[in-house]
Protein backbone atom coordinates (compact mmCIF):
# COMPACT_ATOMS: atom_id res chain seq x y z
CA UNK A 1 0.00 0.00 0.00
CA UNK A 2 1.26 3.16 -0.86
CA UNK A 3 1.84 5.75 2.10
CA UNK A 4 2.48 9.47 0.82
CA UNK A 5 4.29 12.22 2.63
CA UNK A 6 2.61 15.59 2.20
CA UNK A 7 3.63 19.39 4.34
CA UNK A 8 0.30 20.14 5.46
CA UNK A 9 -1.71 23.67 4.61
CA UNK A 10 -1.91 25.86 7.63
CA UNK A 11 -5.88 24.96 7.36
CA UNK A 12 -5.32 21.11 7.60
CA UNK A 13 -3.30 21.51 11.12
CA UNK A 14 -6.17 21.55 13.35
CA UNK A 15 -7.16 18.11 11.89
CA UNK A 16 -3.53 16.84 12.41
CA UNK A 17 -3.82 18.04 16.61
CA UNK A 18 -7.55 16.17 16.32
CA UNK A 19 -5.78 12.85 15.34
CA UNK A 20 -2.11 13.44 17.02
CA UNK A 21 -5.01 13.48 20.06
CA UNK A 22 -6.15 9.71 19.44
CA UNK A 23 -2.96 8.37 19.24
CA UNK A 24 -2.25 8.92 22.64
CA UNK A 25 -2.51 5.84 25.02
CA UNK A 26 -1.49 5.16 28.78
CA UNK A 27 1.13 2.34 28.69
CA UNK A 28 2.75 3.85 25.46
CA UNK A 29 5.83 5.28 25.09
CA UNK A 30 5.33 9.25 25.37
CA UNK A 31 5.44 10.50 21.94
CA UNK A 32 4.20 13.82 19.85
CA UNK A 33 1.19 15.28 22.03
CA UNK A 34 -1.11 17.53 20.48
CA UNK A 35 -0.04 19.84 23.07
CA UNK A 36 3.65 19.99 21.23
CA UNK A 37 2.29 21.31 18.57
CA UNK A 38 0.28 23.70 20.85
CA UNK A 39 2.71 25.12 22.26
CA UNK A 40 4.69 25.25 18.66
CA UNK A 41 1.54 27.33 17.40
CA UNK A 42 3.05 30.87 18.96
CA UNK A 43 4.46 31.60 15.69
CA UNK A 44 1.14 30.87 13.92
CA UNK A 45 -0.01 28.33 11.57
CA UNK A 46 1.13 29.83 8.39
CA UNK A 47 4.27 29.43 10.26
CA UNK A 48 3.98 26.26 11.83
CA UNK A 49 2.79 24.38 8.80
CA UNK A 50 6.23 24.33 6.87
CA UNK A 51 7.28 22.61 9.78
CA UNK A 52 4.95 19.52 9.95
CA UNK A 53 4.98 16.65 7.79
CA UNK A 54 2.26 14.47 7.28
CA UNK A 55 2.12 10.70 5.88
CA UNK A 56 -1.48 9.31 4.66
CA UNK A 57 -1.85 5.66 3.78
CA UNK A 58 -3.43 4.40 0.56
CA UNK A 59 -6.43 5.01 2.07
CA UNK A 60 -6.30 8.90 2.67
CA UNK A 61 -5.53 7.78 6.35
CA UNK A 62 -3.27 9.40 8.35
CA UNK A 63 -0.88 7.29 10.09
CA UNK A 64 1.95 9.42 11.15
CA UNK A 65 3.24 12.95 11.93
CA UNK A 66 6.53 14.14 11.95
CA UNK A 67 7.46 17.80 13.58
CA UNK A 68 10.19 19.52 13.07
CA UNK A 69 11.83 21.09 15.89
CA UNK A 70 14.64 23.24 15.53
CA UNK A 71 17.31 22.52 12.77
CA UNK A 72 18.29 18.53 11.91
CA UNK A 73 15.41 17.03 14.84
CA UNK A 74 12.48 15.41 13.84
CA UNK A 75 9.51 14.53 16.57
CA UNK A 76 7.13 11.74 14.90
CA UNK A 77 3.97 10.62 16.14
CA UNK A 78 3.01 7.27 15.20
CA UNK A 79 -0.74 5.38 15.12
CA UNK A 80 -0.27 3.33 17.24
CA UNK A 81 -2.06 0.87 15.23
CA UNK A 82 0.92 0.95 12.88
CA UNK A 83 3.63 0.17 15.70
CA UNK A 84 4.80 -2.90 13.58
CA UNK A 85 3.33 -1.52 9.96
CA UNK A 86 6.27 -2.69 7.98
CA UNK A 87 5.38 -0.80 4.87
CA UNK A 88 5.08 2.51 6.91
CA UNK A 89 7.99 2.12 8.27
CA UNK A 90 10.28 1.62 4.82
CA UNK A 91 8.23 4.96 3.74
CA UNK A 92 9.12 6.66 6.91
CA UNK A 93 12.34 5.73 7.09
CA UNK A 94 13.05 6.51 3.05
CA UNK A 95 11.77 9.66 3.55
CA UNK A 96 13.83 10.91 6.16
CA UNK A 97 17.06 9.42 4.92
CA UNK A 98 16.48 11.40 1.19
CA UNK A 99 17.25 15.06 1.60
CA UNK A 100 15.10 15.72 -1.50
CA UNK A 101 12.22 14.35 0.45
CA UNK A 102 12.06 17.46 2.53
CA UNK A 103 12.30 16.30 5.82
CA UNK A 104 15.65 16.12 7.09
CA UNK A 105 18.52 18.22 5.63
CA UNK A 106 21.93 16.61 4.43
CA UNK A 107 23.98 16.83 7.21
CA UNK A 108 23.91 16.25 10.73
CA UNK A 109 19.80 14.82 11.78
CA UNK A 110 17.93 13.10 14.71
CA UNK A 111 14.72 11.53 14.75
CA UNK A 112 12.60 11.68 18.12
CA UNK A 113 10.99 8.08 17.40
CA UNK A 114 9.56 6.05 20.34
CA UNK A 115 6.67 4.44 19.18
CA UNK A 116 6.80 2.50 16.06
CA UNK A 117 9.11 -0.66 16.59
CA UNK A 118 9.79 -1.58 12.93
CA UNK A 119 10.99 2.12 11.90
CA UNK A 120 13.23 2.03 14.42
CA UNK A 121 14.71 -1.01 13.12
CA UNK A 122 14.39 0.40 9.65
CA UNK A 123 16.35 3.16 11.27
CA UNK A 124 19.15 0.98 12.55
CA UNK A 125 20.03 -0.93 9.82
CA UNK A 126 20.48 2.61 7.65
CA UNK A 127 23.14 3.16 10.05
CA UNK A 128 21.28 5.33 12.60
CA UNK A 129 22.83 5.31 16.21
CA UNK A 130 21.72 6.32 19.75
CA UNK A 131 21.74 9.93 21.04
CA UNK A 132 20.88 12.08 24.20
CA UNK A 133 19.01 10.07 26.77
CA UNK A 134 15.66 11.41 27.83
CA UNK A 135 13.76 10.21 30.64
CA UNK A 136 9.77 10.50 30.42
CA UNK A 137 7.41 10.37 33.58
CA UNK A 138 4.10 9.81 34.08
CA UNK A 139 1.54 10.27 37.33
CA UNK A 140 -1.74 8.37 37.13
CA UNK A 141 -4.79 10.84 37.50
CA UNK A 142 -7.01 8.12 39.03
CA UNK A 143 -4.48 6.94 41.70
CA UNK A 144 -3.01 10.09 42.61
CA UNK A 145 -5.45 11.38 45.30
CA UNK A 146 -2.36 13.72 46.60
CA UNK A 147 -2.78 15.89 42.85
CA UNK A 148 -6.60 16.84 44.36
CA UNK A 149 -5.43 19.91 45.20
CA UNK A 150 -2.43 22.37 45.17
CA UNK A 151 -0.51 22.84 48.44
CA UNK A 152 -1.28 25.83 50.48
CA UNK A 153 2.24 27.32 49.90
CA UNK A 154 0.98 28.57 45.94
CA UNK A 155 -2.00 30.14 44.87
CA UNK A 156 -2.71 29.00 41.28
CA UNK A 157 -4.82 30.87 39.08
CA UNK A 158 -5.66 29.49 35.17
CA UNK A 159 -3.86 32.84 33.00
CA UNK A 160 -6.32 34.72 31.25
CA UNK A 161 -5.66 37.99 29.01
CA UNK A 162 -5.17 40.12 32.98
CA UNK A 163 -2.42 37.96 33.19
CA UNK A 164 -0.51 37.55 30.42
CA UNK A 165 2.20 39.73 30.63
CA UNK A 166 2.85 38.37 34.23
CA UNK A 167 3.12 34.98 33.28
CA UNK A 168 5.42 35.91 30.39
CA UNK A 169 7.24 37.50 32.59
CA UNK A 170 7.68 34.78 34.88
CA UNK A 171 8.42 32.02 31.94
CA UNK A 172 11.10 34.01 30.18
CA UNK A 173 13.08 34.41 33.70
CA UNK A 174 12.79 30.64 33.73
CA UNK A 175 13.81 29.59 30.11
CA UNK A 176 16.57 32.95 29.46
CA UNK A 177 16.68 32.13 25.24
CA UNK A 178 12.97 31.92 25.07
CA UNK A 179 11.26 34.44 22.58
CA UNK A 180 7.99 33.57 24.15
CA UNK A 181 6.10 37.18 24.00
CA UNK A 182 2.10 38.41 25.18
CA UNK A 183 1.37 38.47 21.46
CA UNK A 184 3.01 34.69 21.57
CA UNK A 185 0.65 33.49 24.18
CA UNK A 186 -1.95 35.12 22.35
CA UNK A 187 -1.66 33.25 19.41
CA UNK A 188 -0.77 30.07 21.31
CA UNK A 189 -4.13 30.43 23.12
CA UNK A 190 -6.09 31.18 20.13
CA UNK A 191 -4.92 27.95 18.28
CA UNK A 192 -7.27 24.43 18.23
CA UNK A 193 -4.81 22.65 20.71
CA UNK A 194 -5.59 25.16 23.46
CA UNK A 195 -9.30 24.26 23.40
CA UNK A 196 -8.30 21.18 25.78
CA UNK A 197 -5.38 23.34 27.51
CA UNK A 198 -5.10 25.36 30.82
CA UNK A 199 -2.40 27.87 31.44
CA UNK A 200 -1.16 28.36 35.11
CA UNK A 201 0.81 30.87 37.17
CA UNK A 202 1.55 30.07 40.79
CA UNK A 203 2.28 33.39 43.43
CA UNK A 204 3.58 32.74 46.18
CA UNK A 205 2.89 33.38 49.75
CA UNK A 206 3.79 36.96 49.31
CA UNK A 207 1.80 37.52 46.37
CA UNK A 208 4.70 37.08 43.72
CA UNK A 209 4.59 35.44 40.17
CA UNK A 210 7.05 32.74 40.97
CA UNK A 211 5.68 29.90 38.29
CA UNK A 212 4.37 29.10 35.14
CA UNK A 213 2.87 25.76 33.45
CA UNK A 214 0.34 24.63 30.65
CA UNK A 215 -0.99 21.15 30.95
CA UNK A 216 -2.52 20.10 27.62
CA UNK A 217 -5.65 17.69 27.35
CA UNK A 218 -5.83 14.93 24.61
CA UNK A 219 -9.26 14.57 25.31
CA UNK A 220 -10.90 12.53 28.34
CA UNK A 221 -9.59 9.28 29.02
CA UNK A 222 -6.17 9.77 27.49
CA UNK A 223 -2.78 11.17 28.21
CA UNK A 224 -2.54 14.82 29.20
CA UNK A 225 0.92 16.87 28.61
CA UNK A 226 2.67 19.20 30.75
CA UNK A 227 4.67 21.63 28.83
CA UNK A 228 6.79 24.01 29.56
CA UNK A 229 7.11 24.53 33.13
CA UNK A 230 9.25 27.47 34.31
CA UNK A 231 9.94 28.84 37.50
CA UNK A 232 11.34 31.84 38.06
CA UNK A 233 15.07 32.15 38.43
CA UNK A 234 14.63 34.34 41.66
CA UNK A 235 12.27 31.96 43.36
CA UNK A 236 14.07 28.39 42.71
CA UNK A 237 14.98 25.96 45.16
CA UNK A 238 11.90 26.42 47.55
CA UNK A 239 9.42 23.60 45.81
CA UNK A 240 7.35 26.02 43.57
CA UNK A 241 7.94 23.34 40.63
CA UNK A 242 6.49 20.53 42.34
CA UNK A 243 3.73 22.76 44.13
CA UNK A 244 3.05 23.66 40.69
CA UNK A 245 2.92 20.04 38.84
CA UNK A 246 0.93 19.06 41.86
CA UNK A 247 -1.57 21.62 41.29
CA UNK A 248 -1.27 21.48 37.37
CA UNK A 249 -2.19 17.29 37.84
CA UNK A 250 -5.32 18.42 39.40
CA UNK A 251 -6.09 20.47 36.38
CA UNK A 252 -5.79 18.03 33.95
CA UNK A 253 -7.84 15.22 35.91
CA UNK A 254 -10.77 18.05 35.61
CA UNK A 255 -10.17 18.70 32.16
CA UNK A 256 -10.82 14.49 31.97
CA UNK A 257 -7.05 13.35 31.37
CA UNK A 258 -6.00 9.81 32.58
CA UNK A 259 -2.79 10.29 33.23
CA UNK A 260 -0.20 13.11 33.12
CA UNK A 261 3.16 12.86 30.91
CA UNK A 262 6.66 14.84 30.19
CA UNK A 263 9.51 13.56 28.97
CA UNK A 264 12.40 15.89 29.54
CA UNK A 265 16.53 15.47 28.89
CA UNK A 266 17.99 13.03 31.64
CA UNK A 267 20.86 15.35 31.58
CA UNK A 268 18.45 18.11 33.44
CA UNK A 269 18.53 16.39 37.08
CA UNK A 270 16.45 19.43 38.27
CA UNK A 271 13.57 18.86 36.06
CA UNK A 272 13.13 15.15 36.99
CA UNK A 273 13.61 15.72 40.02
CA UNK A 274 11.16 17.98 40.42
CA UNK A 275 8.86 16.01 38.51
CA UNK A 276 9.46 13.07 40.79
CA UNK A 277 9.11 14.63 44.08
CA UNK A 278 5.56 15.90 42.73
CA UNK A 279 5.14 12.29 42.78
CA UNK A 280 5.39 11.42 38.98
CA UNK A 281 6.85 8.07 38.11
CA UNK A 282 9.93 7.76 36.37
CA UNK A 283 9.89 5.02 33.50
CA UNK A 284 13.07 3.71 31.35
CA UNK A 285 15.18 5.91 29.81
CA UNK A 286 14.52 6.83 26.09
CA UNK A 287 16.93 7.86 23.20
CA UNK A 288 16.35 10.14 20.03
CA UNK A 289 18.17 8.09 17.09
CA UNK A 290 20.64 10.01 15.17
CA UNK A 291 22.07 9.94 11.59
CA UNK A 292 25.88 10.00 11.82
CA UNK A 293 27.67 12.78 9.60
Amino acid sequence: MTTTLATPRPDDLAAVVVTLATWQRDGLPVQLHPGDLGWAWQVGAAALAPRVRTWHDGGGHLAAVGFLDGDGLVRLGLDPERDDDEALASAVAADLADPGRGVLPDAAAAVEARLGAALHARLVTRGWVDDEPWTPLVLDLAAAAAAAEAPSSIRVEVVGPELVDACVAVHTSGFERSRFTAQRWRTTAAGPAFADARCLLAHDEAGDAVATAIVWSAGAGRPGLIEPLSVSRDHRGRGHGRALTVAAAAHLRELGASSMIVATPSANVGAVATYRSAGMRELPQVRDLRRPV
